[in-house]
């Protein structure tokens, strides 16, 4: 327990409790709720993270707070539910989506240069960090955040602009401002992975006959597919790329937007649908079983008023979140997307950029009068770097949060269904909620 305790694994409630089993002073205050989500999302996220219906009619309570952990436990043990004494998935993240880490955040390692890129592993095992001194480390978790790997990065043209983790954690790749993406053995036992001198950095070509090679474009994004078996990268030439690693070639490249793909990723197991956002403000949803006859994206989501970040699927193939530089983080549900984008002149901020300015006083609260959003979320800030947003894992909390980075230093946490939002000390994650 000591060593979970100076690692940061204490817990904090996160709402006020509701009954005198469980009472004290909250350490968060959320702010009020901006709206409640009234959309089928909300009733298959609350089905996915509320506790057992039976559960709460244990004992008087004010209804309109959350069941408490300890009503839930003397439940389970009086075996209310009908389940022989245990809890339902669902009950195990209405009691762990409550909580948060209270200590740190705490030193884990000091580098020379800044990070530009991190993501943790699928189970919370394993921390990736990119550099922009062209090193990437990944940190084992479980074994007190020890360095398993430190990849020396080859042909890095600017930064590490993203990694993707394979799903049986045995292989990473990285991408830079070049059309060669690289692949480490992460399994391997060097701790110390050089380029091509200790360990092979097998490089994999982006480019088509028709490019130059070399640096002809750069990939912002690229993702491994739920089976492993292939690579989708947005590129600085505003396409999509897929890569077949079992072929070992290139196999799809899709002309998709008007600037920059700062974004993509596939939008479930099956790998046929494909996510992309661009600095041309739309979402695109790409369906490969049907490119070659048509040629175009299947739908086009219009809302943001500019450029997409990043984007994150929520793996059922409908639901899907983007990061905007109009400092929003929306949901989107693609049966309403429409052929073709809804053009509306004038919205845009031509002479503002994020990378060095403040975003404007006057553009903040700006709606775009065609949003097809399920949902906006505002709080946080998107300025000098693509910040990334993401579900909350879906095996601890029900992916009843949306969380996301922020030029503060501040770790921003919203609530899907009703949109209040907490904040964080910077470098706390939800690994620590499992």
């Amino acid at each position: 327990m000591d060593e979970f305790d100076e690692m940061g694994y204490s817990l904090s409630r996160l709402t006020l409790e509701s009954d005198h089993f469980d009472h004290g002073n909250a350490a968060l205050h959320p702010n009020k709720p901006m709206h409640n989500l009234e959309h089928e999302v909300a009733q298959l996220t609350k089905l996915r993270s509320n506790p057992n219906e039976r559960l709460t009619r244990i004992g008087p309570r004010r209804q309109d707070l959350p069941m408490s952990t300890v009503r839930m436990l003397a439940g389970r043990e009086g075996n209310y539910s009908g389940r022989g004494g245990r809890f339902s998935s669902a009950d195990r993240c209405h009691v762990l989506s409550r909580y948060l880490p209270v200590n740190g955040p705490w030193l884990v390692d000091r580098m020379s240069s800044r990070a530009y890129v991190s993501q943790f592993s699928a189970n919370g095992s394993l921390f990736i960090a990119g550099f922009q001194d062209s090193h990437i480390r990944i940190y084992n978790v479980d074994r007190g955040w020890k360095v398993q790997k430190n990849i020396h990065v080859k042909s890095m043209r600017w930064t590490v602009t993203d990694t993707s983790l394979s799903p049986d954690q045995r292989h990473l790749v990285y991408a830079s401002m070049s059309p060669i993406v690289h692949m480490v053995d992460v399994g391997s036992s060097e701790t110390e992975s050089h380029a091509n001198i200790t360990e092979i950095h097998e490089g994999l070509d982006f480019s088509s006959g028709d490019d130059d090679g070399g640096y002809s474009f750069g990939i912002f994004s690229i993702k491994f597919s739920t089976d492993g078996h292939e690579l989708v990268a947005g590129s600085s030439d505003d396409s999509i790329y897929v890569y077949d690693l079992e072929a070992n070639k290139l196999s799809l490249r899709i002309p998709a937007h008007s600037y920059d793909v700062n974004t993509v990723c596939f939008a479930d197991e099956s790998g046929h649908l494909i996510y992309s956002g661009s600095d041309d403000t739309l979402c695109k949803v790409w369906d490969r079983r049907c490119l070659q006859t048509t040629g175009k994206p299947a739908g086009v989501l219009t809302g943001h008023i500019e450029g997409i970040a990043f984007i994150d699927s929520k793996g059922d193939g409908r639901y899907f979140i983007s990061n905007g530089k109009d400092q929003t983080i929306k949901l989107w549900d693609i049966r309403k997307m429409s052929s073709s984008p809804t053009r509306t002149p004038g919205l845009r901020i031509s002479e503002w950029d994020y990378r060095w300015m403040d975003y404007p006083s006057q553009a903040k609260g700006m709606k775009h009068p065609s949003d097809q959003s399920v949902a906006t979320y505002r709080g946080h800030s998107v300025l000098r770097t693509l910040i990334r947003c993401y579900f909350s894992p879906a095996y601890s909390t029900g992916q009843k949060y949306i969380y996301t980075g922020s030029h503060n230093s501040y770790v921003y946490i919203y609530d899907l269904v009703c949109a209040v939002h907490f904040i964080l000390s910077a470098r706390i994650s939800f690994r620590s909620l499992g």
